[in-house]
Formats: C-alpha cells, sequence, structure tokens
C-alpha cells in the first residue's frame, strides 16, 4: 500500500495575511505561532512561493519549469493575486510535504484557531494524484 504525505494550508484574513508576510512574529499572530514552533513548523504566503517559481524560472529559463505560464498569469491576475495572497502553506521541520501523521496533529490544534478572525480556512493536501488537479495542458 502506498504512503501519500500531505500538506496543510491556511487562509488568513487580508489585513492578517499582509502582517504575517511582513512580520511573521508580530504579536497577533501569536496564538498560530506557538502552535506551529510546537509542530516545528513555519510558513510561507503561496503568493510569494509563485513570486519565487516565476523568478527563478524567468532566471534559469521558463523551458525548464512546466508550470511558469500557469503561475506567471495566476500572479499577474488580480482576482487570483488576492487570494494566493492570503493562502500560506505550512511546512513542517522544513518540508512542503510531510507525513499524514504530522499534518493530522498540526490540523488538530489548528482547529481551534479556526474562528474567520484569525484563520479564515484551513485545508489539507495529500500527494495521491487521484485527489489533486493535474497541471494545466499548454
Amino acid at each position: 500500500m502506498e504512503t501519500f504525505k500531505a500538506q496543510l494550508r491556511i487562509h488568513l484574513s487580508e489585513g492578517l495575511a499582509e502582517i504575517a508576510r511582513r512580520n511573521p512574529a508580530d504579536l497577533t499572530l501569536a496564538p498560530l505561532n506557538a502552535i506551529l514552533a510546537r509542530h516545528g513548523a513555519t510558513m510561507k504566503c503561496q503568493f510569494d512561493a509563485f513570486m519565487e517559481y516565476v523568478t527563478e524560472a524567468e532566471t534559469q529559463g521558463i523551458e525548464a519549469f512546466p508550470l511558469y505560464r500557469w503561475t506567471k498569469d495566476t500572479v499577474e491576475d488580480p482576482v487570483k493575486r488576492k487570494k494566493h495572497l492570503e493562502v500560506f502553506a505550512l511546512y513542517v521541520n522544513g518540508k512542503e510535504i510531510y507525513p499524514k501523521d504530522d499534518a493530522d496533529a498540526l490540523e488538530s490544534d489548528l482547529s481551534a484557531l479556526v474562528d474567520g478572525v484569525l484563520i479564515k480556512h484551513l485545508a489539507k493536501y495529500d500527494t495521491n494524484p487521484a485527489n489533486n488537479p493535474q497541471p494545466p495542458a499548454r
């Protein structure tokens, strides 16, 4: 039986997302940061990750980056840009994807903060291709 890994993502309010991007140690994020620290977790804004991908592709040559066009279109679309500025991928022990047990434990602790004020939404994704959309064809 194949074991799939997971990743958690949180959606923050617009104001808190900006704080988290600019000053992740800000005291308004203390309850979130305490839970992340207990799990060896950090967070990265999805928009920032997309911009890093685009920049790297443009530096290294876009032909080696199959999602370049989709990612570039996403960061340039104002509606998608706004959405991705509020989404943060959670990394555990520096890993973008991690064992499901780690994701489940972190998800359990974070669920108390999903109140529409601090965390608007919490989502868990796994690496099972059957549960994930495939990259767009171009």
